[in-house]
């Protein structure tokens, strides 16, 4: 379906709308096994941003998830490249808590660049809930970071009830539920409502026509991130979802830009939240 609000012509129109930016909150960035991507580099990445009108990406290195002993050091260099276009997550893996424990230490040196932390739970094998998260858990909530988690419907990593769990000691966090607990969406709506920290991002989500709906009626589009995974999908394919949803256009603005500058605001001097 094609909508013909005034906002969704404006994209139509323009490509981008300037009282509407676009803040993507799920990406990543380098290289990935044994996948190619044309634009995983950082300024490539910037362009795909530029030709789409993505204001500013919040993004978890590949590196960083996947080897420990490069770990966060090439986020931190892209972010200070490009520090008006892009922000990070300081990622995680449970399979090392001394890394983790030396992340929550040093983490101060580093908040022009990071806005909280990044979890892969089903793909490093330990709980979202486990022990080895705990003092980037703590650290989130006294502090009202961000934490965006890789969730999935039916894990036993980060399903619901690793995610119910850390919502409800950690109320102070932030959590993003990256990939809203893919195809369990009633659950995601049930826990966005049950804990008032809790978000539900839109990577991967839009693999099922009529979940975008579903999110902004039962949670409230205030409680929606845009995201893509960049490099992995398109911006441009997430835009034009959202503009095709039936939604308002207040709830497009919502997910687009409000929600995210209301999260991003306390990071990012330059963002000014509720405008």
């Amino acid at each position: 379906m094609i909508n013909h609000t005034p906002l969704a012509r404006a994209f139509w129109n323009r490509g981008r709308v300037r009282g509407c930016p676009v803040y993507d909150m799920h990406g990543h960035m380098g290289p990935y096994s044994a996948i190619y991507f044309p634009r995983g580099e950082t300024a490539r990445m910037i362009e795909t941003m530029d030709e789409a009108g993505v204001a500013m990406l919040c993004f978890s290195h590949h590196h960083a998830l996947t080897a420990p002993d490069i770990g966060n050091a090439p986020a931190i260099k892209a972010v200070r490249a490009y520090p008006k276009r892009l922000r990070a997550y300081c990622a995680l893996n449970a399979n090392y808590p001394e890394t983790i424990r030396r992340e929550v230490r040093t983490f101060d040196r580093y908040r022009d660049v990071y806005v909280g932390y990044k979890t892969l739970a089903d793909y490093h094998g330990i709980p979202i809930s486990a022990e080895p998260y705990k003092p980037a858990w703590e650290h989130a909530d006294a502090c009202g970071l961000l934490v965006l988690n890789h969730t999935w419907g039916g894990s036993a990593n980060d399903g619901a009830e690793s995610v119910r769990d850390v919502a409800r000691r950690y109320p102070g966090a932030k959590i993003l539920l990256g990939h809203s607990l893919h195809g369990d969406w009633d659950t995601a709506v049930e826990i966005a409502r049950e804990f008032p920290n809790v978000y539900l991002e839109l990577t991967a989500v839009l693999d099922d026509r009529g979940a975008i709906e579903r999110f902004a009626e039962g949670a409230g589009s205030d409680r929606m991130l845009f995201g893509t995974d960049l490099p992995w999908f398109d911006p441009h394919h997430g835009i034009g979802a959202l503009l095709s949803a039936d939604i308002t256009d207040a709830d497009r603005h919502n997910i687009l830009h409000r929600n995210a500058e209301k999260l991003l605001a306390p990071f990012v001097p330059e963002i000014k939240a509720g405008r």
